[in-house]
Order: C-alpha cells, then structure tokens, then sequence
C-alpha cells in the first residue's frame, strides 16, 4: 500500500505561490533574504510528519455504505471474501466487536483498509463503568488506545457504547445517566484529538426507539462537534416493524430534532420467517431511496437467531439482485 506524505515546505511553498526552484534553493538570491526563508528545525519538522488519513471525504459518501459483519474478520479477511461471493458484492466497510480494556486491532483495521472498506468498531465497555471513564482514571489506556488508531493511519468509525438508550448493556438507562454517557463520549473524543488520532469517524449509535418509547435520546446526544454520524441498531423480526418507516422513522425523526448528521444503519438483520425476503427489500430500498441514509450493516452471525443471509434463499436471491444495484459500494479512498 502506497502512503502519501506531506512535500517538504519549500515544495509546498513553491507549489502554492509559482515561484520557480532557482530563489528558493540557491543562485544569485541576496544570502540574508535565502537565511530568512530557511526553514526553522521546528517547521522542518512537522512538514516532514503524516498527517493522520483525512475522515472528511468519507462523511457525505456519493454512495451507500455495504457493511457486514462476519465471524473471524477483521483479522482474517477471509470470511467477508466468503460473503462477498455468496452476496456478489464485496462491502466496504466490516463490524467488529471490542470490550473495554482490549487494545486496538491495528492488523484488522489495515486488513479492512487494503480490501477497500472501513473497520468499523462498536467499543464496549463492560467495565468498569461509564463514570471511571468520565472521571479520568482510563486515561491511560485511551491514549495508549488512540495512539494505536493514529499510528495506524488508516480511516476507522468508532461507536462507543452503542445502544446507550436500552436497558439490557450495563452502560444503558439501568446502571447510569445520559449525563454520565455524554461526559464519558466527550472525554475520550477530546483525548483522542489530544493524541492527534483525527482518522476516527465518530458514530452514535442508539438503538430504535420503538421498545423503549419514554427513553428520550436527546439527553444522550453528545454534540455536533463531537459525532460524525448518527448509528441507529434496529433489526427486523418476525414479530416487530415490517416496513423501513415503522422501523426506523420514529428513531429518526426524534434524532432530526436536534442534528442533521447522516445516518447509518449501524447494525440489522432479518430475522428467518415467512416475511424475510420482504423485509430485505425493505432495508435495502428503504436505505437507497432516504438521501439521509448513508448505508447500512448487516449482522451475519448466528446468535440466538441464524441471521445469515444465507440460510434463507429466498432472502439471499433478494439480497443479491438489491445489492447488485450500483447505489450500493464504493472503494475507500486509499488517502
């Protein structure tokens, strides 16, 4: 993978104002005006660093996003090859998992990054709870963690404490406070700007409101400067919402209240029934035709349900012909 670094600071210089090499390294130049443009040590050196990968292109994609998650990946890309050639379309962006206190999987996220797509990571954090992290006694391990992410150097969406709305994960409404979930999002967003680990797309991710109607989300909103996208889990099953808006809609038209961040369909499936290949193309078109939608994430493993795309044929046919439309997939810029 080729890298792009930043040009010297004479070359940027040079490239910026038209001023032709012969004055800026050497010749006939009056010798006190060519030591005044001599770079100092200090803006030799930053000219010299790489920035971090720049996220901002990827916000407002002209494209849907075509995420998956799968068993074994992101450290083996293997099982979304697997999947891309059973759905006929490779994703650009995979979903793992991460608990609190695990480090970074920088193998991954370039393994991601080479194959075309986005890592995308839901960070958990089991423990040891959403008011140590506020107070600062994590600080240690988030910077060690955000340091990783800016030495990767190569684009990742975090969504920290997904589902903050529900009741069932031990940072949700039981066991703490919208205010403590903002103070603890806004603490580790501002240490990762600290360790200069701006290649983060930052994803709020709530669950849809539909089975915890009197959940307000508007107390869990971080801020516009601290999220890029706004996450929303929902998934289909055999006895809930069966169209894109009965589904989605009251989630969204809560969170247009109070932000216009795009939204990604952060985690979905449908459940195997009767009604699973309608509700497949519901995802899909429901997604392709709301410009506000940037994509969508498939879960692809079994658990407590076979959410496998593939263990209902029907459904897979159905996904198939949907995802084959050219709305659907794009390369990630590789800088």
């Amino acid at each position: 993978m080729i890298r792009k670094t930043l040009l010297p600071l004479a070359l940027v210089l040079m490239a910026l104002t038209g001023v032709s090499g012969c004055g800026l390294f050497g010749g006939d130049g009056d010798p006190a005006a060519d030591a005044a443009r001599e770079p100092s040590a200090d803006s030799s050196a930053r000219a010299a660093q790489q920035l971090p990968y720049d996220v901002k292109p990827l916000l407002h994609p002209a494209k849907k996003y075509f995420g998956v998650a799968v068993d074994g990946a992101p450290s083996s890309m293997k099982p979304v090859d697997a999947f891309a050639k059973t759905v006929g379309k490779q994703p650009n962006m995979v979903g793992s998992y991460s608990s609190w206190g695990d480090g970074f999987n920088a193998e991954g996220a370039q393994n991601v990054f080479e194959d075309g797509g986005l890592l995308y990571v839901s960070w958990e954090p089991f423990k040891p709870g959403l008011d140590k992290i506020a107070d600062g006694s994590q600080d240690s391990y988030i910077k060690k963690f955000a340091a990783s992410v800016r030495k990767t150097d190569v684009p990742v969406a975090i969504s920290f404490g997904h589902e903050m709305n529900g009741h069932w994960y031990p940072w949700g409404t039981k066991d703490t406070t919208p205010r403590t979930f903002v103070k603890a999002w806004r603490h580790i967003h501002d240490l990762f700007q600290e360790e200069g680990a701006t290649n983060v797309v930052w994803v709020w991710s709530p669950n849809v409101v539909n089975p915890v109607p009197t959940v307000q989300l508007k107390p869990y909103w971080p801020g516009d400067a601290y999220v890029d996208w706004v996450g929303i889990v929902g998934y289909w099953t055999t006895t809930g919402a069966h169209t894109f808006d009965t589904l989605y809609g009251p989630t969204r038209r809560q969170v247009a209240t109070f932000t216009d961040k795009p939204v990604l369909i952060s985690e979905t499936a449908a459940e195997p029934g009767e009604r699973r290949r309608a509700d497949v193309r519901g995802l899909l078109g429901g997604v392709e035709e709301n410009e506000d939608v940037i994509g969508f994430l498939w879960f692809n493993i079994p658990k407590r349900a076979d959410w496998r795309i593939q263990s209902s044929p029907l459904a897979l046919a159905e996904f198939k012909r949907l995802i084959a439309d050219d709305a659907f997939g794009f390369e990630v810029p590789r800088s």
